[in-house]
């Protein structure tokens, strides 16, 4: 029988590959103890599965800017690791028909006292310690199982988390460039008028998806159709907002 823990070692192998920069690979290893500067998040689950589980990570994994660049690291792991909670409530639900949900999500200075399950997070030349406590049991037989407000269903056989949305369609589109225009001019459009954008030729354009750029790339020809050669994408955070905001 699947526990919480095993669902979101799942959900963080997934999500955190195609999350952060580098497509780092989270495998167990070890317990070891982390530095002074180490920090973590922590889940308060309810339903029936129900406790804290607490992930500490390794300071210097902040020094990159693996959840994209020009944002607080920090934060931004806060935000991932949440989504990676929710994910593997769902997950549980979906592989075992336990109903669980996140009541709390918090910031935790790492006063966990027992390790439940050590991994590296790896990638180009760097590695980090991430170290999970696990405090999650199934519910007293005493206390309600359900926790106060509903739970969305979800359909027997889903993936829910990153893989539920990997079969959505969504529509991306090429930006070549913008310009300003009074309403006159463009009144006074006629066949055969110019009009010059803000961008010069050789300048990449952007792949534009749920109005927000998610990579940058040279216009190709592929069999008569225009294509794009990406060149440059956007934080792996970012470009989940950019799904995030279509629903």
């Amino acid at each position: 029988m699947k526990t919480y823990l095993d669902c979101w070692i799942a959900v963080a192998e997934a999500l955190f590959s195609q999350a952060l920069a580098g497509e780092p690979v989270l495998a167990e290893t070890q317990p070891a103890a982390l530095a002074g500067n180490a920090f973590g998040f922590a889940a308060t689950l309810f339903g029936e599965e129900e406790g804290r589980f607490a992930v500490l990570l390794e300071g210097a994994i902040l020094e990159l800017p693996l959840v994209g660049e020009g944002v607080d690291q920090k934060a931004g792991w806060g935000e991932l690791l949440r989504e990676v909670a929710d994910a593997a409530a769902a997950e549980l639900r979906a592989k075992t028909g336990k109903r669980c949900r996140v009541g709390k999500f918090e910031e935790t200075a790492g006063e966990e006292s027992s390790v439940s399950r050590a991994f590296e997070l790896r990638s180009a030349g760097h590695v980090w310690a991430v170290l999970v406590h696990d405090q999650v049991r199934a519910a007293s037989a005493t206390e309600p199982a359900a926790p106060p407000d509903p739970l969305p269903a979800v359909p027997a056989g889903s993936h829910p988390g990153i893989d539920l949305l990997l079969d959505v369609e969504l529509e991306a589109a090429l930006r070549f460039g913008c310009r300003e225009m009074l309403l006159g001019e463009v009144l006074d459009l006629g066949p055969g008028d110019v009009v010059q954008l803000d961008r010069h030729v050789a300048d990449p354009v952007d792949l534009i998806v749920g109005d927000k750029i998610v990579a940058r790339g040279e216009v190709v020809l592929v069999n008569g159709n225009f294509g794009l050669r990406v060149t440059e994408v956007a934080a792996p955070r970012k470009r989940l907002e950019s799904i995030r905001c279509l629903f």
